[in-house]
């Protein structure tokens, strides 16, 4: 069995001062936490470029993807590519899937998680992150926002057992996230011809945003009716 490489992609586990911080270090935290739910023959669903790998231990791991429009990254990673419809492997194949950020992708979903159902040994476990409040991206494919009601009948509708679910970030999180977002994006970005300068001013907005909404999350009530990502843990019954 593999040992666990926690060599993790910056960009996926970033420090305080990345844009992308608050819901990137939530994910990285409830991904590795799960992570060893997950044994044997592994299918990373959505793989892209594999950046959760290092906090699997499991026997073989198999990354699946499909080619679409709007894709920022180079697919080197996938091992085998489906069409969008079936994967392509037999009945009962993996001991567990894995996928993150990816429903949100998938326009005919209830049809690929009975196809995901269908790969998916009898007791087998799929862990499954997906947005909730965060903008459109790898346009035109993006196609939904889940919510925490919609994940479970999803699954369960579908011949799964919810083992575990929860929220990402909270109310302060996501608006803090979603802002840091829009500036990086709509105003620094204007800053893009003098880099020192932009570099310096995106390093202290982000750093103070996401400090200040990291503390106002604690010293705050809690609200989750607005958060960042779904995470889920499910079994095949």
């Amino acid at each position: 069995m593999a040992n666990i490489n926690r060599d993790i992609p910056t960009a996926f586990n970033p420090g305080i001062s990345h844009p992308l911080f608050l819901i990137r270090s939530n994910l990285f935290k409830s991904i590795s936490r799960l992570a060893p739910s997950l044994q044997g023959r592994m299918m990373d669903f959505g793989c892209g470029l594999k950046p959760y790998k290092g906090l699997f231990s499991v026997d073989e791991y198999i990354g699946v993807d499909y080619k679409a429009e709007g894709e920022t990254y180079e697919q080197g990673q996938v091992d085998v590519f489906y069409d969008g419809k079936t994967i392509p492997f037999p009945d009962d194949h993996f001991d567990s899937i894995f996928s993150s950020e990816v429903f949100e992708h998938v326009f005919n979903l209830p049809e690929i998680l009975q196809e995901l159902r269908r790969v998916l040994k009898p007791g087998g476990r799929i862990l499954v992150t997906c947005p909730f409040a965060f903008g459109e991206h790898e346009i035109p494919s993006d196609y939904a926002r889940y919510t925490s009601f919609a994940m479970r009948h999803m699954f369960e509708s579908n011949g799964f057992v919810v083992r575990e679910y929860h929220k990402t970030g909270g109310t302060i999180e996501a608006i803090t996230q979603l802002r840091i977002v829009y500036w990086n994006r709509h105003i620094l970005s204007v800053l893009k011809d003098i880099p020192v300068v932009r570099s310096v001013a995106r390093t202290v907005f982000f750093t103070a945003n996401n400090l200040l909404a990291m503390a106002f999350s604690r010293l705050f009530p809690e609200s989750r009716d607005l958060y960042l990502n779904n995470v889920m843990l499910a079994e095949k019954s």
